[in-house]
């Protein structure tokens, strides 16, 4: 019956058309400068494969956190265990959750422990400006974990002088609150947001109470700014079958994920150099058995301290992007031991202009030294064409790689053994792809192939034995992806349809042995749209359809929606999720939750 009442309610409101005034104006993209990279371009001048996120999409997407935002991105996997963040594996082009990197403004996110903290860093919506999703071998930049891409979240900049508190609830006892603070000052700014989010949970043992704070502020502005980022994100969540499915276990999990940075930029004539400080920690409480702590328990404190320079140089041969990064990692655990890592990384390209501009061509080479896998290369190249000022071709190839997490060398428990002779994973992958954009249409289509060695699985030759990490795994993926948006007017007021569209095929070397725990089980189809629209002043209503069909056979179709009024100072919304209760897994044996609804009120002070 909910359903049914969310649909109806949300036609209701959008039936009544009035010809008024269009007051939010969709953001030019091609202007919108890429800073993930060392030499940064306009979105429109990079020969990579880089999808954008903008704020106008956040605000559309009917999404209240970032897995579920990126789970609009054809090409994207996100595989939750449970709600509101609480765990959630980030999948790009196939490769595993160890194999995608996420960025904060640049600064690398990644877990020694385990990928399965990616997501742990996951900012609030609130506070993200952009999101900019770079995939295939482009992400070679980035270095370790950048395997099939990397995920870089832009928080805002302009920042104005404001105070907007929100409270949200809804379905399975959620109750969320959250204020969000700004204010520019003579010589400093300075971003602050506090939120807490609760539920019962949507079954048994999915309860969860999440807490995230925020700041940034940026000193000395006027002069020479310097900008300071602190995070700290605390949550607690019941994890029922996780990472078993015994049905007597009842697991439970803690994680708080924090970061201290400090940046400045430097810039003298043609040369540019931004320096960065960096601490990250990220702390993991696991129980077997939530009344039981004593029957298992796994404790995991990991700290990176870095510091990296970044630099550009512009000459008449082109520009030069240089950086050099330097980072040690420990580990303090009561099943993977104290552990240390000193790791070096020194970056190099070059970006040539040919033809008047109409050719551009990038070699790229990073070396990276890590204190227990000694050194390793990957270089790659870029080149793109520019058959107008609108649409343009590009290529690129390069080599990847990444080292074994601490979790895959040492591990231990009665069903599962790390294994400290692995050696790390490799692949050589390439695309060539293209993108248009115009007032009105925008799209971009790229082919793709990625030929992965080495790739790490667990393993074992007997039932009764435990499964062991083990380097035997070959992987070739190739595939396609196309991604489109159409802006259009009723009665003078901005409408907007995108349409994504994904296709993978995994071809997968023999394994010669009875037993394997990680089955490729990638999106082989995976379809997305979604419909922006704004009939009435003031009132926006946003449909989401995902489409998702794996490598197994399992497929579901998920429809979410969205209804926001905005009468300044307030703005209402209401959030459907599910609206025609498709029963689903996207991971484990762990069913997604069904139809459920969030209603949201936000006051702006200025």
């Amino acid at each position: 019956m909910l359903r049914y009442s969310l649909v109806i309610l949300m036609a209701l409101c959008t039936t009544y058309i009035f010809a008024q005034e269009q007051t939010q104006q969709n953001q030019n993209l091609d202007t919108v400068m890429i800073s993930s990279t060392r030499i940064d371009l306009p979105f429109k001048e990079n020969s990579r494969s880089i999808e954008i996120i903008s704020s106008a999409d956040i605000k559309n997407s009917a999404a209240t956190n970032l897995a579920g935002l990126l789970q609009e991105v054809a090409g994207i996997d996100i595989r939750r265990r449970g709600t509101a963040g609480s765990q959630a594996d980030l999948y790009i082009r196939g490769g595993s959750f160890d194999q995608t990197l996420l960025l904060i403004d640049g600064i690398k996110m990644d877990d020694a422990q385990t990928g399965h903290h990616t997501l742990n860093a996951a900012l609030p919506l609130e506070v993200i400006e952009r999101i900019e999703i770079i995939k295939g071998p482009a992400a070679r930049v980035f270095g370790q974990n950048a395997f099939t891409g990397a995920i870089n979240i832009v928080t805002k900049k302009n920042i104005t002088n404001s105070v907007s508190p929100q409270i949200q609830t809804g379905s399975f006892g959620q109750l969320n609150g959250s204020v969000t603070v700004g204010t520019e000052l003579e010589n400093s700014s300075h971003l602050l947001h506090v939120g807490k989010l609760t539920s019962n949970g949507y079954r048994f043992n999915s309860d969860y109470e999440n807490s995230n704070y925020f700041l940034k502020s940026v000193f000395n502005k006027n002069t020479q700014p310097v900008e300071f980022l602190a995070t700290f994100f605390d949550r607690n969540f019941g994890a029922e079958n996780f990472y078993t499915t015994n049905a007597t276990f009842h697991e439970y999990e803690e994680t708080q994920n924090s970061l201290i940075a400090f940046t400045t930029t430097f810039k003298k004539g043609n040369l540019k150099l931004k320096p960065r400080a960096y601490w990250k920690r990220n702390q993991d409480m696991f129980l077997l058995r939530r009344d039981d702590p004593s029957f298992y328990r796994n404790m995991h404190i990991t700290d990176k301290m870095g510091g990296e320079l970044n630099g550009s140089y512009t000459s008449s041969a082109g520009i030069t992007g240089f950086g050099v990064d330097l980072s040690k990692t420990c580990i303090r655990s009561n099943n993977l031991g104290h552990r240390n890592r000193f790791m070096a990384n020194l970056f190099l390209e070059h970006r040539f202009s040919l033809w008047n501009e109409k050719v551009d061509i990038t070699p790229g080479v990073a070396v990276t030294y890590f204190s227990d896998f000694k050194f390793h290369a990957f270089p790659g190249i870029d080149i793109g064409y520019n058959l107008s000022d609108r649409f343009k071709v590009y290529g690129n190839a390069g080599y990847t790689y990444r080292i074994p997490t601490y979790t895959d060398l040492y591990y231990s428990d009665p069903a599962t053994q790390g294994n400290p002779d692995l050696q790390p994973e490799e692949a050589i992958s390439g695309e060539i792809g293209g993108k248009y954009s115009s007032s009105k249409f925008s799209g971009g289509f790229a082919l793709f192939y990625r030929d992965g060695r080495q790739l790490i699985d667990y393993v074992k030759n007997v039932d009764s034995d435990p499964f062991r990490a083990t380097n035997l795994r070959d992987l070739y993926s190739k595939g396609f992806e196309v991604n489109t948006s159409y802006n259009f007017e009723i009665n003078n007021m901005k409408q907007n349809l995108s349409v994504d569209y994904a296709y993978l095929k995994d071809q997968v070397g023999e394994l010669n042995l009875p037993y394997s725990r990680y089955s490729i089980n990638s999106l082989k189809h995976h379809f997305t749209s979604r419909l922006s629209t704004q009939l009435i002043k003031n009132v926006h209503f946003n449909v989401i359809y995902k489409y998702a069909e794996r490598t197994a056979g399992e497929s579901y179709n998920v429809w979410d929606s969205s209804l926001i009024f905005d009468v300044k100072p307030f703005e209402f919304s209401i959030l459907a999720n599910n609206i025609f209760d498709a029963d689903y897994i996207e991971t484990g044996i762990i069913p997604m939750p069904p139809s459920n609804v969030l209603f949201g009120l936000r006051y702006h002070f200025k």
